[in-house]
């Protein structure tokens, strides 16, 4: 089965941090993969931001066509 964009950097954040955890990664491995955590820590937020947005709008939607149908006659 193939994963989403979010699922895969959630899963790649996962691997580093295992790694990162490990007592014996050199200090220049620990480095990188921090900070290539930290830039799919960005993306993840940029995503679940989005996704965020998203939710409100439709949430704001469906509170609009229920005020529509409880008062058909203030929107005519």
């Amino acid at each position: 089965m193939k994963m989403d964009p979010f699922e895969k950097k959630m899963a790649r954040l996962e691997e580093i941090v295992e790694r990162l955890e490990e007592r014996d990664i050199p200090l220049g491995e620990a480095l990188a993969l921090f900070e290539e955590g930290v830039a799919l820590v960005r993306e993840v937020d940029a995503i679940l931001h989005g996704a965020e947005g998203k939710i409100r709008e439709l949430m704001d939607d469906l509170r609009l066509r229920d005020l529509d149908t409880e008062n058909p006659e203030e929107t005519q």
